[in-house]
């Protein structure tokens, strides 16, 4: 990845200063109890907290403390804390306790200014940070720049690692602000010029947002947004996968996101098909750049059969927690048993690294008309090892095809024609740019739309009811599809996901946009239907 790579033995023996306190996590540990479990970005909703460890701790910035009613001087502490919780239903009814790692950055002071109280986690009363206050050092502008200036200079504080691409040029002084629509990580941006995305839950392993990006800046791709600098955390484990903990790249000011774009033209009626084609030819060109730049490999009759049982076992398990599935999961499954049939019969198809999350919020639209794809870092709710591997393409192009239903079925009345001509017309723009038509594999094509579809209805039906009919109005059409056939246009789907008072709502029920406590991070990558938080300035690589 990057010098980095050369410099991982030297650091794994390197000292990494002196041991935390004993007492540290300890005195911590009933205050996360309560704050962790509030946050946007904590993945364990629903399950209790059982226990705490220290992965590692590093002292950025000593709080120098302050006389009684005195703010004093903030401190910055860096901690990898791993989190015990009991697995979830989707871990499977005998797994293990789940034992997740998360990054914090805590600021402390003897007392926190009226201006940051929001960003209170609470008071410590014993250990080594007695009498002191602790708060989300993200949300203190004097701290947000100070991680900044860390990343400008570079160096290996503790377990850390600050890098940097050193022909990038970084001021000083750049004003941070916290970007508010925050979803599995968090997000700053420092004067409008860059984007420092913060990964909340880490795991050992280059994360694909770093690693995708460097490697497509390394072959000169200009598609997406290059890193200009980052920082890691040693893994005492294996000093060769460390903990990827922040990307800075630029901010792409004057952008538009593409959900919020295409929901203008469906507002206006206009017409989004010049936009489909241009961002499949730019899905393209980031496909060809990712085979060139990293290693591919050929899916052939047992990795076919593996990703067919694979999407069968995820559909058996939706049908059994949504029963608004059940009708369909015999014409579903013919759609699994056609792709795992072509891999019996001897074809084999190309995988690659992807982009592994694709949808309309993943791209950005420049003034002038050129699309940026953004957001590497795969579905974070699926274990890092499974979101490095080589796919299809067609896996993208699959969630992009999604992405034109759901912007459909936001716009009332329901937009059926919109989302095919819009379908069309990005596949029209890829095939031109990469030579390869996606519509001419329709059981490969089939198969990945009907999983993410399947994938949808789960999400939708525990966390966003009345969002439901979106995906279903899909499953009903990819159940209509025959197999080999290809997949039919949009027509009128059945009882189940009809327009009408089931429609999809311009956001959760109940929901004001960007509320706290917030309900779980939308994973199917599709936001409500409301106007940007900020809207004079492009969301950047959003979170």
């Amino acid at each position: 990845m990057s010098e980095a790579a050369s410099t991982r033995s030297t650091a794994a023996r390197r000292a990494t200063g002196p041991a935390p306190h004993p007492a540290l996590l300890p005195s911590l540990a009933p205050l996360l109890h309560e704050w962790l479990p509030r946050q946007r970005w904590f993945a364990g909703k629903g399950r209790p907290v059982t226990g705490f460890s220290l992965v590692a701790a590093t002292e950025l910035l000593p709080a120098r403390g302050g006389s009684t009613g005195d703010t004093g001087a903030p401190g910055l502490l860096h901690l990898l804390v791993g989190v015990q919780q009991p697995a979830g239903p989707t871990h499977g009814p005998s797994a293990p306790p789940v034992a997740d790692c998360y990054q914090l950055l805590l600021g402390v002071r003897s007392a926190l200014p009226p201006r940051l109280a929001q960003a209170l986690i609470g008071h410590v009363h014993e250990g080594p940070l007695a009498g002191l206050t602790v708060y989300d050092a993200l949300l203190d502008p004097r701290l947000a720049a100070l991680l900044l200036e860390r990343l400008r200079t570079t160096g290996s504080p503790g377990a850390l690692r600050f890098e940097r691409d050193p022909s990038a040029v970084i001021p000083p002084g750049l004003t941070p602000r916290p970007l508010g629509a925050e979803q599995s990580n968090s997000s700053l941006v420092y004067g409008d010029s860059f984007i420092l995305k913060v990964f909340r839950r880490v795991s050992p392993g280059s994360n694909p947002d770093l690693e995708l990006p460097l490697a497509l800046a390394r072959k000169g791709c200009e598609r997406v947004p290059a890193p200009v600098a980052w920082y890691e955390a040693d893994n005492a484990d294996d000093p060769y996968e460390p903990y990827t903990l922040g990307v800075l790249q630029p901010f792409l000011r004057g952008s538009e996101d593409g959900w919020q774009r295409a929901l203008r033209a469906l507002a206006a009626g206009h017409d989004f098909t010049a936009d489909a084609r241009a961002l499949g030819r730019a899905t393209a060109e980031v496909h060809t750049a990712l085979a060139v730049a990293l290693p591919t490999v050929t899916l052939r009759r047992q990795q076919t059969e593996a990703l067919a049982a694979a999407m069968t076992e995820r559909l058996d398990a939706a049908a059994q927690a949504v029963p608004a599935l059940v009708p369909y999961v015999p014409a579903l499954r013919t759609a699994f048993d056609a792709f795992a049939a072509r891999g019996r019969a001897g074809r084999a198809w190309p995988a690659q690294r992807v982009h592994g999350d694709l949808h309309l919020g993943q791209a950005l639209r420049a003034p002038g008309g050129e699309w940026s794809v953004i957001d590497f870092e795969g579905e974070p709710s699926r274990p890092l090892a499974e979101r490095r591997r080589p796919q299809p393409v067609v896996r993208d192009v699959a969630g992009m095809l999604r992405s034109f239903d759901y912007a459909a079925r936001s716009h009332q009345p329901w937009e059926p024609e919109w989302a095919t001509r819009c379908r069309e017309a990005f596949c029209d723009g890829y095939a031109k740019a990469s030579g390869t038509d996606p519509r001419d594999e329709p059981e490969l094509l089939r198969a990945y739309e009907t999983d993410k579809a399947v994938y949808e209805v789960l999400y939708e039906a525990r966390h966003r009811p009345d969002w439901l009919p979106v995906p279903l109005a899909a499953i009903h059409r990819l159940a209509s599809a025959r197999p080999g056939g290809g997949i039919p246009a949009h027509r009128s789907p059945g009882p189940h996901p009809g327009p009408g008072r089931h429609s999809a709502p311009t956001r959760p029920p109940g929901t004001p946009p960007h509320s706290h406590p917030a309900p779980p991070a939308d994973t199917t990558g599709h936001r409500a239907a409301e106007p940007p938080p900020d809207a004079g300035h492009a969301p950047g690589p959003t979170p």
